[in-house]
């Protein structure tokens, strides 16, 4: 395989620290900035999340560059969202240095990746990313719901939040994250990747998470209705279903009523629970809510 001359130079420690030096950059834990200074790092994301040159990615939070030029070696088009307005200003400039042969295969948008409502171009299919660690649930459900064009993807997160969000029914770490995730795709664990590879080195391991798009279970419910049950059956985890679920419902009767038509025991606990039988309870919720009124007239 020859090199393609033209291809993206990638950073490494001390193109980073000049980088941060020129921008007079101080890293912030509020914004989760713990930047990757290992090249054959972000080359392993860019080979484990699968993209091809047919891809066009959204990258999320992409600092000064070191994933967004490994993504640049191979996918079609990138469109890096950044919310820290110094890293977006310089972030195209850094391109044209590095790679200058993919200049007008990349965008950045100066934008909060919570509150973005659209992204520019062609429909993205990938999502690749080392999301900041403290919102990183929040970002990924965000953009699963908004850009339902993503196929696949592999983000970097904490590695307590990447076991949460691979965790199957029972475990231990199965939660909120787990089911929310497996509503949009099938997620599994691609990895760990060590502190040494950021600077500034943070002070929690870090894990990838891959996921593969599917569809949504087959339901009358809505996703919210879904994501209201889970949230009310997680919010004290060692409950049984019928009494977390009680707020929600309106009374425990309501709840059981609920969970015996979507044929799941009223006493079992949250954890055990699939994102089908969330599904099903949010339909027996709302089926019993409606039927009330007429209940009521009779």
């Amino acid at each position: 395989m020859t090199t393609n001359p033209a291809g993206p130079r990638l950073l490494g420690p001390a193109e980073v620290r000049q980088l941060a030096a020129e921008l007079d950059l101080r890293p912030t834990k509020q914004r989760g900035q713990n930047f990757v200074i290992d090249a054959n790092t972000v080359r392993r994301i860019v080979r484990e999340s699968g993209i091809t040159g047919d891809d066009v990615v959204v990258e999320v939070g992409p600092g000064l560059g070191s994933l967004t030029l490994a993504l640049l070696e191979v996918a079609r088009r990138v469109i890096a969202i950044e919310v820290d307005p110094l890293l977006a200003e310089r972030l195209p400039a850094t391109i044209a240095a590095y790679a200058p042969g993919q200049v007008d295969r990349f965008e950045v948008v100066l934008a909060d990746a919570m509150r973005v409502d659209s992204v520019p171009g062609p429909p993205p299919t990938a999502l690749v990313a080392n999301l900041p660690y403290n919102v990183s649930v929040p970002v990924l459900i965000h953009l699963l719901t908004l850009l339902p064009s993503l196929e696949r993807g592999l983000v970097m997160v904490q590695a307590e939040v990447a076991d949460r969000l691979a965790a199957p029914p029972g475990s231990k770490t199965y939660g909120v994250p787990s089911v929310k995730a497996a509503w949009f795709a099938d997620v599994r664990r691609a990895g760990a990747i060590g502190r040494n590879v950021f600077w500034p080195a943070p002070n929690v391991d870090s894990g990838l998470v891959a996921w593969t798009r599917r569809e949504p279970p087959d339901t009358t419910a809505t996703r919210q209705q879904v994501f209201a049950v889970v949230d009310a059956a997680f919010a004290q985890r060692r409950k049984q279903v019928r009494a977390a679920l009680r707020g929600l419902a309106g009374s425990a009767e309501t709840a059981t009523a609920a969970l015996e038509a979507a044929g799941v025991d009223p006493t079992a606990r949250g954890e055990v629970l699939d994102v089908h039988d969330f599904s099903r309870i949010a339909e027996g919720l709302a089926a019993t809510r409606a039927a009330a009124p007429d209940q009521g007239a009779e």
